[in-house]
């Protein structure tokens, strides 16, 4: 297999900027000395070494809350904190990670293409840019909410789609979701790893990603690379996704390899993303290579990786306008996502746009957002000690928990799968004439509502 890491040094990668020992060894530097601080390192994605000492000195923390809020988080230190550390609204966007699931559907029209596609490979090429599309939407350097246990998010009005995801477990915090149209039917385990690391937060993705296209029946399989959170205390907060992503057609074998560059000094190499798709005997077909931030383009290759004689770069995927000086880096997409534009008829009351925290700090009300926060986890621990003296436990309304244990590069997964009622839910909903229309804004948040869980 040609491998797009090892074949930088001739031909058609000659350009590519290798970032590795750029980053292992530059982009880290630690500024122990002038902030007094042990075990923090900064780094200038636009800049060098010699720039980390400034660089420190900016962010969204003013002084005292970035001296408190390091004192407190100091003693996690290598350790996995997905859900053990409070965090101020602060640094949180009015979006739960149920609604950033969805964020993966913007560019859905990738998927219809590599349904209706005819080349095998090039349905792989599709496929690919439309997992890549998301990581402009992913690089926000704002924290998404951890959805309350049996919350939801629905999504209806975008290509066709009907989208539904599940907090399905508190602990370890999981969510699955199910996405469907005419062409393909997307589904998601969703367990999210990290490694707090003091200045810096390297985030896993434990979770099982599987598109089935539907004319030929194809079954894809996702593995996305790691994301690394810099500068989450001191200096302004960037986010980063160095490594490989790889698709696997399962049908067939074929699979395509897609290297995400790390940043390097003064922003060499940051957001490029280079790769081949591979036939099941692991020869190259197709190279591909372009920014995750603005493009994707591919071109048929030869057996040693190199541009076949009498082609040309093709695009595949650009990114979409995007709004100026949005607050928190929101795409058109996003601010659709939450949105009541895109809900259908009905909304369950678990939904993640009806959350109370989420509303006031789009509303720029920090205060209420943080009350109101409290005030929800408040009512999750009192609900599940609740649950737990009557000795029931939570099943979620949507998904069902499977016998099956998937191994990831990160860990071990159980895996929830779709049981279809929704589908028949939402039918029911939509064929009916005596739904009373109802302002779904006013409708109160309350996702205690499924299985064996009283509303209070």
């Amino acid at each position: 297999m040609v491998s797009p890491k090892r074949n930088q040094s001739k031909g058609f990668f000659a350009t590519m900027t290798s970032g590795l020992s750029m980053f292992g060894n530059a982009m880290h530097r630690s500024v122990n000395g002038l902030l007094g601080y042990e075990g923090v390192e900064v780094i200038n994605p636009e800049g060098g070494k010699e720039d980390a000492e400034e660089e420190a000195q900016r962010g969204r923390w003013k002084q005292e809350e970035r001296d408190s809020y390091w004192k407190m988080m100091h003693k996690y230190i290598g350790s996995d904190v997905t859900s053990m550390v409070t965090l101020p609204v602060l640094i949180f966007e009015p979006m739960t990670m149920l609604q950033k699931m969805a964020e993966l559907m913007e560019y859905s029209y990738l998927l219809d293409r590599a349904d209706e596609c005819e080349d095998p490979y090039v349905r792989l090429v599709y496929a690919t840019s439309w997992a890549i599309s998301v990581y402009y939407a992913y690089q926000r350097t704002w924290k998404p909410f951890n959805p309350i246990l049996g919350e939801t998010y629905e999504m209806t009005n975008h290509g066709g789609i009907t989208f539904i995801s599940e907090q399905v477990s508190h602990h370890p915090p999981m969510g699955a979701g199910h996405a469907e149209n005419e062409h393909f039917t997307y589904d998601v385990t969703s367990k999210l790893k990290t490694k707090f690391l003091g200045n810096s937060l390297d985030v896993y993705p434990v979770g099982r990603t599987r598109v089935s296209l539907k004319r030929d029946g194809v079954v894809l399989d996702l593995v996305p690379p790691p994301t690394k959170v810099n500068n989450l205390i001191f200096g302004r907060t960037w986010v980063d996704s160095p490594g490989e992503m790889i698709m696997t057609n399962l049908t067939t074998g074929d699979k395509a390899v897609l290297y995400f560059q790390p940043c390097g000094w003064f922003g060499a190499g940051r957001y490029e993303v280079d790769g081949y798709v591979y036939n099941a005997a692991e020869e190259p077909k197709i190279l591909m290579t372009g920014k995750w931030n603005e493009s994707i383009s591919y071109q048929p290759c030869d057996l040693e990786g190199e541009p076949l004689p009498g082609t040309e770069l093709k695009e595949v995927w650009h990114i979409a306008d995007v709004p100026e000086k949005d607050k928190f880096q929101y795409t058109l997409f996003a601010h659709k996502i939450n949105s009541f534009d895109t809900a259908p008829r009905k909304l369950l009351a678990s939904d993640s746009r009806l959350r109370p925290d989420r509303y006031a700090l789009e509303r720029g009300d920090l205060s209420k957002a943080g009350a109101e926060k409290s005030s929800l986890e408040e009512r999750q621990r009192a609900e599940k000690r609740n649950r737990e003296a009557k000795e029931h436990n939570f099943t979620p309304r949507w998904f069902d928990l499977t016998d099956e244990v998937t191994p990831t590069p990160w860990g071990d997964l159980e895996l929830y799968q779709y049981n279809g009622k929704y589908t028949h839910h939402r039918a029911a909903v939509d064929n009916s004439d005596s739904v009373n229309e109802v302002d779904v804004k006013s409708t109160e948040f309350n996702p205690w509502q499924y299985g064996n869980l009283s509303a209070k």
